[in-house]
């Protein structure tokens, strides 16, 4: 059972380690290809594979965190993590990274899911999500910016990722356990919204697809068309995180005013048109200025849309399974952005991204018309105060404990 009051940390600290290793993916996949014997094809392959182990986790899980516990759940996460990602960065044999890699991913996703579950469980999971996106932007752009100075080798990324999850550690102890309730079948009833939320789960897919397909090759971009060094390269990532910091916090202070529909669909169309201007750069103006816009606009979006998939189910189902949906076009994207710039060219990757994009922002749109954001009250139950939903689609009856936990 989750206690809203008392966790909302140790989930932002959750989130953040398992939203790291996507956020450095376009360093770690130019130092695969860098320092050991892959071509960027293959390095973006295993940049994939990682993603998609990542994915899978957070399907297996969707409906379990509060079953197993999310303590337990997080603490084998941040093993998984620490163990597959510093394993994979203490090795130069490809078949180990590999395997450290699809590792670390495991325990990132599972990370992940137990951070959406119990962030759908707040009574204001929009600002839960924006304070970890905040997290993982800084926390990735300083790695950005230190990384390029430490020396060549593929595992200073994969070492970061894994001081992250042995950082978090400390924290799990705030994680509420499995329960009694928990164990008898707490998720056993259906899940709301079935047409929403799988429009919302397809849309997700797409959208991460298209971000993480020039993401993966944003380094390769700068260095080989822009014709910039990797320090050069790296501070632009980190300057573009920074405005992400920017971006997040002016999206949390303006919460639910704008309500989801607008932040989402015009979001998303801006980043369209930033796709085609970062994947065109010839020189460092151009490449800084679309990387800048791109990341800054990128998290404000996926904050209202993850609080637009906690808004479709309390119990977090919706939060998780759109995450993995999500997870699993990032983890296409490496690959998806190696073999259309091989193709075709970086320009001609970032149009048919970009139209992409616009297609799927009529549907994204469409459910956020179709969600108002949520309001609450709280009653008091003895020495207990419970949240009500005042949302006639969520107010389903249930017991006062089950209140306080929804998820």
């Amino acid at each position: 059972m989750f206690a809203p009051r008392t966790t909302a940390w140790p989930l932002v600290a959750l989130f953040t380690a398992g939203y790291l290793a996507p956020y450095l993916l376009p360093t770690v996949v130019g130092r695969l290809d860098s320092g050991l014997p892959l071509s960027p094809t293959q390095a973006g392959a295993v940049g994939s594979a990682l993603l998609l182990s990542s994915a899978s986790a957070g399907v297996l899980l969707a409906s379990r965190v509060e079953r197993v516990g999310a303590r337990t759940l997080a603490r084998i996460a941040l093993v998984l993590a620490v163990v597959g990602y510093g394993g994979a960065a203490l090795t130069h044999a490809v078949p180990a990274v590999v395997l450290g890699a699809l590792v670390g991913g495991f325990g990132s996703g599972t990370a992940t899911a137990v951070a959406a579950t119990g962030v759908a469980a707040l009574p204001d999971p929009h600002r839960a999500t924006t304070l970890g996106l905040l997290g993982v932007s800084a926390l990735a752009g300083a790695v950005y910016l230190t990384v390029p100075h430490l020396g060549p080798g593929h595992g200073l990324p994969l070492a970061a990722i894994a001081l992250t999850a042995l950082a978090v550690w400390p924290l799990t102890g705030r994680l509420p356990a499995a329960t009694t309730t928990s164990r008898q079948g707490w998720d056993t009833s259906p899940v709301p919204h079935r047409r929403q939320g799988l429009t919302l789960a397809a849309c997700m897919l797409c959208w991460s697809l298209a971000q993480n397909s020039l993401w993966g090759v944003s380094g390769r971009i700068g260095l080989t068309q822009a014709h910039l060094t990797e320090a050069t390269v790296g501070a632009v990532f980190a300057v573009a995180l920074g405005a992400g910091l920017l971006g997040v916090t002016g999206a949390g202070a303006l919460g639910p005013r704008l309500g989801r529909a607008l932040p989402i669909g015009a979001g998303t169309a801006l980043i369209a048109a930033c796709i085609t201007l970062s994947a065109s750069a010839t020189d460092l103006p151009t490449f800084a200025t679309g990387e800048i816009a791109w990341n800054t606009l990128y998290p404000i979006v996926l904050s209202y849309v993850i609080g637009l998939a906690a808004s479709l189910d309390r119990r977090g189902r919706w939060a998780v399974l759109v995450g993995s949906a999500s997870s699993l076009g990032t983890a296409a994207g490496p690959l998806t952005g190696s073999v259309l710039s091989a193709q075709a060219g970086f320009p001609v990757m970032g149009a048919v991204l970009a139209a992409g994009l616009l297609v799927i922002a009529v549907p994204m749109t469409a459910v956020a018309l179709g969600r108002r954001p949520q309001k609450t009250v709280e009653v008091a139950e003895g020495v207990e105060v419970v949240e009500i939903p005042l949302d006639s689609a969520e107010a389903t009856p249930a017991a006062p404990d089950r209140l306080t936990a929804a998820t």
